[in-house]
């Protein structure tokens, strides 16, 4: 199987699956002499884990995560550096129903048409399990990236058809404490409420929904990204889309800047007091020109579909393609978006401290 690495310079490569042993990542790439705080990497990781809360997954893993190679005394070595994560409370005998069938919407007839086999038991590799090895590996470079002052901040933005009001631009940290102090993690604490309402309602229904998460990149440096294949927004955009159920990635403006003319959409450049920095009075560009970051905010939304197992009676056929019938069982998200805002801000650090590089490799 292609396809399990991410990155250029500050390269991931994930392994693992739903139901096996353990699941991890090995960084390569990773500059030396970064304070890796472990407690920080743990504490990202129980932002995506499952059993949160009533409206997520009652699967109970802890996903402690441990460092194999790459650190000496606290600090990254330069080496390669692996983490590792332990799957702990694994329920097999829940997709013996589903051995012969195919569930619909999910990965299970493309992979078994692809490779002529798959791991039924909860989707194998394409679980969304595997994104802990990302979240895991997006934490490390976080913390490369905090060194470099650059800060990262997600939110439900949206929960079905419930929308939170336009963040007002003020400290991250402020908003991070308002978002982790509920359940779904929107940063508007009514709407909040209503969201989760909502989700709580739709799972005692034994149905699911789907959701936005918002995103912003402050104080990211002016020249990140390449003009032409490497545009900074398509590798966000990339990223985004390589998440389980994302099923679509807009920045700035996004379908909204393609019902506006441009003279109302036009970013305006203008200069602070002494030179510099130039900035514009609109962000409408999403803090990417060209496909290169302009030092503004980078603004970009990802939605992601309802989680494809329903409690309900669905027709489908089996692998004879014969019909059938099929029933969800087992533990599943009512919603996804609540814990994917961690691997929403993962990937978008993956890209950025990538870039970072890149960019730092020109000079």
């Amino acid at each position: 199987m292609a396809g399990n690495i991410f990155g250029q310079l500050f390269r991931i490569s994930t392994f693992g699956e739903s139901h096996g042993k353990a699941i991890g990542v090995i960084i390569d790439g990773c500059p030396p002499n970064i304070e890796i705080d472990l407690n920080f990497i743990q504490g990202e990781l129980d932002k995506r884990k499952p059993g949160q809360s009533k409206i997520t997954t009652q699967r109970k893993e802890s996903d402690t995560a441990s460092i194999l190679s790459g650190v000496f005394e606290g600090k990254s070595t330069g080496t390669p550096l692996a983490l590792l994560i332990p799957n702990e409370d694994q329920r097999s005998k829940d997709y013996d129903h589903n051995k012969d069938i195919y569930r619909p919407s999910h990965a299970d007839y493309t992979y078994q048409e692809k490779y002529g086999i798959r791991d039924y038991r909860g989707g194998g590799r394409s679980s969304a399990r595997e994104t802990a090895a990302r979240v895991a590996a997006g934490a490390v470079a976080k913390l490369y990236l905090k060194q470099k002052g650059i800060e990262i901040f997600a939110h439900v933005s949206s929960a079905g058809t419930i929308d939170s009001p336009n963040l007002p631009l003020q400290d991250l940290s402020e908003l991070l404490v308002i978002r982790e102090s509920n359940i779904v993690r929107c940063a508007d604490p009514a709407t909040a409420n209503e969201m989760i309402e909502m989700i709580d309602g739709v799972r005692k229904d034994g149905d699911t929904v789907g959701g936005k998460i918002s995103c912003i990149i402050r104080n990211c440096p002016v020249g990140l990204g390449e003009p032409v294949f490497d545009k900074l927004h398509a590798d966000l955009g990339k990223a985004m889309l390589s998440i389980n159920a994302v099923h679509g990635f807009e920045y700035g403006s996004g379908f909204a800047g393609s019902e506006m003319k441009g003279s109302e959409h036009n970013d305006i450049f203008h200069i602070a007091d002494g030179g510099k920095p130039i900035s514009t009075s609109t962000n409408f560009s999403g803090g990417v020109q060209g496909g290169i970051s302009n030092g503004m905010d980078i603004t970009f939304r990802v939605a992601f579909k309802p989680v494809a197992t329903i409690m309900h009676n669905q027709q489908t056929v089996d692998k004879s393609g014969n019909a059938a019938e099929i029933k969800g069982k087992g533990r599943h998200d009512p919603c996804v978006v609540p814990r994917a805002v961690a691997i929403v801000e993962a990937m978008a650090a993956l890209v950025i401290a990538d870039h970072y590089l890149r960019q730092a490799a020109y000079q």
